[in-house]
């Protein structure tokens, strides 16, 4: 690998350092002694890997996107394996496999869990579980801005005034976004604080919504969101999820923010106060403000928390919002709502133009006067084509394992999407931990891709099958 690899995967190892040595002060302090041996094990491999990682000698090779894809599927691989080692090596026996599925799927910010009962599991390991989904969360976002040049060229004007995203601004955005996630993580954990949740609990929950991640401390989201406020408050700090973790720092700084710096975010409070009205007005059968707004929240940043009274009857509808996605510069999955919206502003006015030939096609962003070429918007029906077929190949791939075509349907759509399977999708009691171990790594595969993007691979394969 390149220097620019290890030092890449160095920096994450040690972040992982510092999370087990969190640990293992948290249980030292509550005398959990039983499996502090495990966190101690990932502190020393994190801490030896990444110092090795940094201080290897500099090579003069050039990084290329190439070099930048292959960096970041690696993680995906490379750096769960040390975060299982805490799963590996508690009390609990689990095996390898069962371990790294566990952690990858807090990685991937999915939330399918092998554990049936969460409440036998120690506190130390639940906090461990909440911190693969941070870190993961962390890491997809440092990704984004690694390989936004394959993404979207006009995104980057959310972010910088810069053609270009040189070294030192990729640095400069990527410290930009440590600082932000931090901030807003100690922002949602406050506001749980405020509104009575019990201290163990909001630092957990801070972590999994920071990070679109799946994870409870508890069996059921229902045992501590009980009043119609807390339901309201948790679905408003989801929406941190939803919306660019930039917005805050562009609204700080509004002065010095045109509308480019707000245009996506923009796009997504539309379409949000859209479903509001759309929900409310059509789908609000029980009339019960709170619930339906926690049901649409879930599912628009990917989280796909479940109250126990869920409108099951709104399954697909759910399953769409959570297709759709949120922000591209979020935590949260999904095709992401712009692409789509780009897709189908392009698609009609082709057919405006072939209808009434006289009109010129506008394909214009609403709010900018930047024009969306063809191939940023040949991208976008790729990677809605790469889903369609991921989609089909998951979904087949399961049911052929003997899993009932609807149940292989929504798994898939919620393992690419990465979001944790709950009664909100009609498929609350799914076993992963019987899982034949073949099934287990297919969707390890495709929890990562669900992350990375199959085209990213296919831009590999493109680099080694036909390299004219």
């Amino acid at each position: 690998m390149s220097y620019f690899s290890l030092i890449y995967l160095g920096i994450f190892s040690l972040i992982i350092s510092i999370l087990s040595f969190f640990n293992i002060i948290y249980s030292y302090y509550f005398n959990l002694y039983l499996s502090i041996d495990s966190y101690v094990y990932s502190l020393i491999l994190s801490l030896i890997t990444g110092s090795i990682f940094l201080f290897k000698k500099k090579d003069n090779y050039k990084v290329n996107i190439y070099h930048k894809i292959i960096t970041v599927i690696a993680g995906y691989f490379f750096l769960p394996l040390i975060l299982s080692i805490p799963f590996y090596f508690s009390i609990y026996n689990l095996s390898f496999l069962d371990s790294y599925f566990e952690t990858i799927s807090g990685f991937t910010s999915t939330g399918f869990t092998i554990f049936e009962n969460i409440k036998h599991l120690d506190q130390s390991l639940i906090l461990w579980r909440s911190s693969t989904q941070w870190i993961g969360g962390l890491y997809f976002l440092f990704s984004i801005i690694l390989l936004i040049d394959i993404f979207d060229n006009n995104l980057k004007k959310s972010l910088t005034n810069f053609i270009a995203f040189d070294i030192s601004e990729t640095l400069k955005q990527s410290f930009k976004i440590l600082i932000l996630y931090t901030i807003l993580t100690f922002f949602i954990f406050l506001i749980l604080k405020i509104f009575d949740f019990r201290t163990f609990d909001s630092f957990n929950l801070s972590m999994t919504i920071i990070s679109s991640g799946g994870f409870l401390p508890f069996n059921s989201i229902s045992l501590v969101l009980n009043s119609n406020i807390k339901e309201v408050v948790f679905s408003l700090l989801m929406l941190v999820s939803f919306f660019s973790i930039f917005l805050s720092y562009n609204l700080c700084f509004l002065k010095n923010r045109n509308i480019n710096f707000f245009q996506e975010d923009i796009y997504l409070l539309i379409y949000l106060l859209s479903l509001i009205v759309i929900f409310f007005s059509f789908l609000n059968f029980d009339y019960d403000f709170s619930l339906l707004f926690f049901s649409l929240a879930s599912s628009i940043s990917n989280i796909g928390f479940a109250l126990e009274n869920s409108p099951k009857n709104l399954s697909f509808i759910f399953l769409i919002l959570v297709i759709i996605g949120g922000s591209f510069f979020s935590t949260s999955s999904g095709i992401r709502f712009f692409k789509l919206y780009v897709l189908f502003k392009f698609s009609l006015n082709n057919l405006i133009s072939h209808v009434k030939p006289i009109n010129v096609s506008n394909n214009k962003e609403l709010f900018s006067e930047i024009s969306l070429d063809k191939l940023i918007i040949n991208k976008y029906f790729l990677s809605v084509i790469i889903f369609i077929i991921s989609l089909l190949f998951l979904s087949s791939f399961l049911t052929f394992f003997g899993i009932s075509f609807e149940n292989s349907f929504k798994i898939s759509i919620l393992t690419l999407m990465n979001t944790v399977n709950s009664s909100l999708y009609g498929i609350e009691d799914f076993n992963f931990q019987n899982l034949q171990f073949i099934i287990k790594y297919i969707m390890i595969i495709f929890m990562i891709i669900g992350r990375v993007e199959l085209l990213t691979v296919l831009i590999i394969l493109k680099k080694f099958l036909f390299k004219s």
